[in-house]
């Protein structure tokens, strides 16, 4: 219990810091989203031209690091997700 407790904090610190990383990119530039949760527009939709990587590179860069911290923190919240699966289940052992 002590392990899946430990693990949760740490999950949930690490859940923060890419919150934080994902706040910054969405500052840098006008164009990013303000959604913490959702990707950009990074595929193609019909009748919106995207921007490519030949139009504006730099953009297009900062755009796919802030969506691979996105993925980052799905991740960690799958794994929150476990851990605290894990952590109600050796709970509820210790009670019954």
């Amino acid at each position: 219990m002590f392990t899946s407790g430990l693990l949760l904090i740490v999950s949930y610190l690490l859940f923060k810091y890419t919150v934080q990383w994902i706040q910054y990119y969405n500052q840098t530039d006008p164009r990013m989203p303000d959604s913490i949760w959702r990707y950009t527009c990074d595929y193609k939709v019909i009748g919106i031209r995207d921007i490519c990587d030949l139009d504006d590179k730099p953009f297009v860069r900062q755009r796919r690091k802030r969506d691979k911290i996105v993925t980052i923190m799905y991740f960690i919240v799958v794994f929150a997700f476990i851990f605290s699966m894990y952590f109600m289940a050796s709970l509820l052992g210790l009670i019954l």
